[in-house]
């Protein structure tokens, strides 16, 4: 992978900088944006625009490993009596919008004419399939549009950039301030082992696999 260029948005938190420097180790030179160093809010797409339209592409990677678990100050809901319309909206703004809004931005850069894997991180919880304890609506819902956003979006990118994979990634728990106040009785890894789980991922796709949602096994999550 030396020589290629890759492009991670989010690279401030836990993962996103963990994917940043396995990739670097590699040898590919990483354009890193986030929030913290360069003011990307992604739920504004004033900002995203302002971000991203000074980079010329291509890119053969593509990550956007932005989110939140806990929007607007809100926890997640244990039961519909707890939902709050405004931190319904705010998961949307994060979870889904802004990744769609990143997804608008980037596609110029995505490139025509060789492999390209464009990654949005999401979450088995947004599997409606998979649901089977309930509860974390807001997050769940949010996680179960970003999905289709990218599914939908994966169907447009094929017509154009036949090389090109864009898909739904979930990291497993990774142990960030992320998920510090929620993973539980959930295992967690540390995000190096994370970064590199994803990668190996990234790095078996094929445009065969292009709009479908899989684990950090390489195992795909059901819809």
């Amino acid at each position: 992978m030396a020589g290629e260029r890759a492009l991670v948005i989010g690279a401030s938190g836990g993962i996103g900088s963990a994917l940043a420097e396995a990739l670097e180790g590699r040898g590919v030179a990483v354009t890193r944006l986030s929030r913290t160093a360069d003011g990307l809010d992604v739920t504004d797409e004033a900002s995203v625009e302002a971000a991203l339209a000074p980079l010329e592409g291509p890119f053969a990677r593509i990550v956007i490993a932005t989110g939140a678990l806990a929007a607007a100050g809100a926890t997640p809901e244990k039961t519909i009596r707890e939902l709050d319309p405004a931190a319904l909206a705010a998961q949307f703004a994060v979870n889904a919008i802004g990744p769609a809004l990143v997804l608008k931005h980037v596609w110029r850069l995505i490139p025509r004419d060789r492999p390209s894997v464009t990654a949005v991180l999401s979450a088995r919880v947004g599997s409606i399939g998979d649901n089977r304890l309930g509860g974390w609506y807001s997050y769940r819902a949010a996680k179960a549009a970003v999905n289709q956003l990218v599914h939908t979006a994966a169907i447009e990118l094929a017509r154009s950039h036949r090389e090109a994979v864009l898909v739904a990634l979930h990291p497993g728990t990774v142990a960030t301030s992320f998920t510090a106040d929620y993973a539980g009785r959930h295992k967690t890894v540390p995000p190096a082992e994370a970064a590199a789980n994803l990668l190996t991922v990234i790095d078996s796709l094929t445009p065969a696999d292009t709009g479908r949602f899989f684990d950090w096994k390489g195992d795909p999550v059901p819809w």
